[in-house]
């Protein structure tokens, strides 16, 4: 999985300065070679637990501008939401992604350049789970739509793109989404992010 992580970078113009086999040799690498992105498994050895989450969340507290991509074999919605919550420049996708090239790089780019990336599948999951008395109920096909291409971490320019609308009907149905969800407005795009999918979090595990 690795050398074949290594080779997609590698194909995508990205040059890999090192790779681990733990979250001990991870941390090591990283603070020898403080790279613009640090990739992991939330499971690494030697317990294949959470070794790879806690590296992250080790990296976040040392390098607060390390772009950090985790990801998982399944969508683990608490395992996501402590790595989101750990500030920008984060992502969360599962290793199927991985397969689409172009979608996987595209993940990367983001990540590196100070956006938030959610696996699909988390968001559709954390969505599929509102209960009768969720303020979701609210929201139209159409927010609904742009609510989980917000919590994917894309740009209103990208929802745009996306859905065939423009920029200025994306920005409307935002406000309404913001304004139904009582969540402030913020030109923050990862303050934004996080508030959404941290309010379907909690939704879920109710």
């Amino acid at each position: 999985m690795r050398e074949g992580l290594a080779g997609l970078l590698e194909q995508g113009g990205y040059e890999v300065v090192g790779q681990a086999g733990d979250g001990a040799e991870l941390m090591r690498l990283v603070r020898e070679r403080e790279p613009d992105l640090a990739i992991t498994d939330i499971r690494m050895p030697p317990g294949h637990r959470t070794e790879g989450l806690e590296a992250a969340r080790m990296i976040r507290e040392e390098f607060s501008d390390m772009a950090v991509l985790i990801l998982s074999a399944h969508v683990e919605v608490v395992h996501a939401m402590t790595l989101l919550a750990s500030g920008r420049r984060t992502g969360y996708l599962l290793k199927s992604r991985v397969a689409d090239l172009d979608e996987f790089l595209d993940a990367v780019e983001r990540v590196c350049r100070g956006s938030s990336v959610v696996d699909p599948a988390l968001v559709q999951e954390l969505v599929a789970t509102r209960d009768a008395a969720d303020p979701l109920e609210e929201l139209t096909r159409r927010e609904r739509e742009v609510l989980a291409l917000m919590a994917e971490g894309r740009s209103n320019a990208g929802i745009s793109r996306r859905l065939w609308i423009t920029e200025g009907t994306v920005e409307k149905h935002v406000h309404s989404i913001l304004t139904k969800l009582r969540l402030p407005e913020t030109d923050d795009d990862h303050r934004r992010v996080l508030a959404v999918v941290t309010f379907l979090d909690a939704h879920q595990t109710d």
